[in-house]
């Protein structure tokens, strides 16, 4: 069974489930899942996590992500997207300067207010569940960053933009778009959105469906995949000799003191040393008792 990750560059008008059952059926592999929902209108960056890699999508780090989106101003929906019901339309011009002023108003740490149609969850249920019965209720505000928002192309007489945006986890890009148009006081809808990167990954690593049944044709597939600690790069690492890794494996506890390790209680990536230097896991260490305690692990416990 194939094991590791491998960046698809999802369709617009799939649902991030689509992509997975497609993949499913071209690599032959049932244990997929994917790492960070797109709405079906969005392209782009989709990590796939294949085999004993599905373990790392409950373990991913807070990652930034950036998109490019586009915008049409002097309208509004119901979804805050071109797809959604028409809720007002306005005539108002937009000037430069004007949309400068806005996109200001959506940069570093802001409050979101979720929209209706989205997977959020309130007393029990999703937002998007009671949007489609007609129901509106009350949501609270969420705290996101905007870490950097670009304006990059603006038509004034079509009153449209592209913008940039490079944000937290959590964050809706309709949301901002909509958010933007509110300032203006003509109102804003996203028409367009692409991820251009998500846990680290860009869209030059992304594959499309159909390159993906080539390298399936082709017996390419495993040599393609990404290994699985490729999503932990930012933590630093330990490395056990034969026997410890045995012993970790096994769910034994290790004593710090006998493994040069990182000065730090976040998580690490544990490696079996060697030439291989073979990913185990992820582990942290306990201050108190000095011990290395496992996090997940990622190697077959018989090794």
């Amino acid at each position: 069974m194939p094991e590791g990750i491998l960046c698809i560059d999802k369709p617009r008008d799939w649902t991030s489930f689509d992509v997975v059952a497609k993949c499913r059926g071209i690599t032959k592999c049932r244990k997929l899942g994917h790492g960070g929902t797109l709405d079906p209108m969005a392209t782009g960056v989709l990590p796939l996590f294949f085999g004993r890699a599905v373990k790392a999508t409950a373990l991913m780090p807070v990652e930034e992500k950036s998109y490019r989106a586009e915008i049409r101003f002097g309208l509004t929906t119901d979804t805050q997207d071109v797809t959604g019901r028409v809720l007002s339309e306005s005539d108002a011009p937009v000037t430069k300067e004007a949309l400068e002023a806005a996109l200001d108003t959506q940069r570093g740490e802001i409050k979101q207010l979720p929209p209706m149609f989205s997977a959020v969850w309130v007393d029990g249920k999703r937002l998007y569940d009671l949007a489609r019965q007609g129901k509106e209720v009350e949501r609270p505000l969420r705290d996101v960053t905007v870490h950097r928002l670009e304006l990059l192309e603006f038509d004034g007489e079509n009153r449209t933009c592209t913008i940039q945006v490079v944000c937290s986890k959590g964050t809706y890009i309709r949301t901002i778009c909509h958010d933007i148009g509110a300032a203006l006081g003509c109102g804003g809808v996203l028409t367009s959105l692409r991820r251009t990167s998500t846990m680290g990954f860009t869209e030059k690593q992304c594959v499309t469906l159909e390159e993906l049944r080539e390298l399936c044709e082709a017996g390419r597939l495993e040599e393609t995949l990404l290994p699985v600690d490729a999503v932990f790069s930012r933590y630093g690492r330990v490395f056990l000799s034969p026997h410890q890794a045995r012993m970790f494996c096994s769910g034994a506890v290790l004593d710090t003191r006998r493994v040069r390790h990182p000065d730090t209680t976040g998580p690490l990536r544990v490696y079996e040393g060697g030439g291989s230097s073979r990913f185990l896991g992820l582990a942290r260490v306990e201050p108190a008792t000095q011990e290395l305690i496992i996090i997940k692990l990622f190697a077959p416990i018989d090794h």
